[in-house]
C-alpha cells in the first residue's frame, strides 16, 4: 500500500535510499540543506521537493532522517519550524542517523509527548549497501511502530530487526562500530605483516579467508587496501564521531574498552595524513608511512 514519505538529509545514504521508497511506489517527499539536492533528486525519481520541513512534513504518515550528528537532529527535530512541531500525530518518525543515545532519548521523548511514534534506526552497509537497497538496519522502537515501519524499511534493508524500545537501535549500533574498528585493525595488521614478509597478499587472502579469519571487511576492503585506495566507502571522520559516541557511552556506563580507543586514535594519525575522508580500510596506509619512517 502506497504512503505518504517524508525523507530528510538526502547525502550518499539518504539518496538511494529515498529513491528505493520512489521506486516501491511511495509518495515520496524530499527535504534537503542544500536545496538543489533536493531539485536533483526529483529529477532522477519520482517525487516532490520542498524548500521547508514543515511543509514537507506536513503531510507525512511516515518521516525519515539522515542527517549528520547530534546537533543536526536537534535541529531537525526540535526546533519549532522542525519535524515533532509539524508533522501529524499519527505520523511514525524514523531516524537513520548514528548518535548519541542521549540526544535520541531527548527526540523520542519530544515526540512522545505530542503522540507520535518515534524509531531510531541507525543502519550499515556503507554507500554501497545504500544503493543496492541491502542495509542491515538496527530499530529501538514500539512493536507496533516497527510493524508499521518495517515494510517501507525492507525497500533498502535486507536485515531489518527490532531491538527493543527507543534507544536500543544506537546502542546496537554502537556494538557494530566497536567491533569494526578491531576487525579493521586487524585486517590491517595482517596485510602489512604479509607485506613485509615478502607473501603475496591476494594470495594469502584467498588462503585465509576460507577459514576462521574470514569477514566482511577481509572479502571487500582487502583487494583496495592492497592497491592502497581508500576514496570510497565510509569516511575516517565519520568513524571517529561514532567511535566518539561508543566511548562517551562506554564511559558512563563505567566500561572499558581499550582496543577501541586505541584504533580511535589510530584513526586521528589517519586525519593528520591528511585521511580524514579515506575510508576506514585505510589503517594500513597508517602502518605503511610508520614502516617508511623507521
Amino acid at each position: 500500500m502506497s504512503v505518504n514519505v517524508t525523507f530528510i538529509g538526502l547525502g550518499v545514504m539518504g539518496y538511494p535510499m529515498a529513491g528505493h521508497l520512489a521506486r516501491a511506489g511511495h509518495k515520496v517527499t524530499v527535504f534537503n540543506r542544500t536545496v538543489s539536492k533536493a531539485r536533483d533528486w526529483t529529477q532522477e525519481y519520482d517525487g516532490k521537493a520542498c524548500d521547508t520541513i514543515a511543509e514537507a512534513v506536513a503531510e507525512a504518515d511516515f518521516v525519515m532522517t539522515c542527517v549528520g550528528a547530534d546537533p543536526d537532529l536537534r535541529a531537525v527535530y526540535l526546533n519549532e519550524n522542525g519535524i515533532i512541531a509539524n508533522a501529524p500525530t499519527h505520523a511514525i518518525l524514523i531516524d537513520h542517523t548514528t548518535v548519541s543515545a542521549e540526544v535520541t532519548d531527548v527526540v523520542a521523548k519530544a515526540a512522545h509527548d505530542r503522540g507520535q511514534d518515534f524509531m531510531d534506526a541507525p543502519v550499515s552497509g556503507g554507500q554501497q549497501g545504500a544503493e543496492n537497497g541491502k542495509l542491515t538496519i538496527m530499530c529501538g522502537a514500539s512493536q507496533e511502530a516497527f510493524d508499521r515501519a518495517k515494510p517501507l524499511l525492507d525497500c533498502y534493508g535486507k536485515a531489518v530487526t527490532r531491538m527493543g524500545e527507543a534507544g536500543k537501535g544506537q546502542l546496537t549500533k554502537m556494538v557494530n562500530q566497536i567491533a569494526i574498528a578491531g576487525l579493521v585493525q586487524g585486517l590491517s595488521e595482517c596485510l602489512y605483516f604479509a607485506e613485509q614478509s615478502g607473501l603475496d597478499q591476494e594470495q594469502v587472502i584467498d588462503v585465509i579467508s576460507q577459514g576462521a579469519a574470514q569477514s566482511w571487511q577481509m572479502e571487500n576492503r582487502s583487494p583496495t587496501m592492497i592497491e592502497g585506495k581508500y576514496d570510497h566507502g565510509f569516511a575516517v571522520n565519520w568513524m571517529r564521531k561514532d567511535l566518539d559516541i561508543c566511548l562517551t557511552e562506554a564511559r558512563h556506563r563505567g566500561i572499558t574498552l581499550p582496543v577501541t580507543a586505541l584504533v580511535d586514535q589510530f584513526y586521528a594519525d589517519v586525519q593528520a595524513m591528511g585521511g580524514g575522508r579515506w575510508d576506514t580500510s585505510s589503517l594500513l596506509a597508517r602502518l605503511r608511512k610508520l614502516g617508511n619512517l623507521e
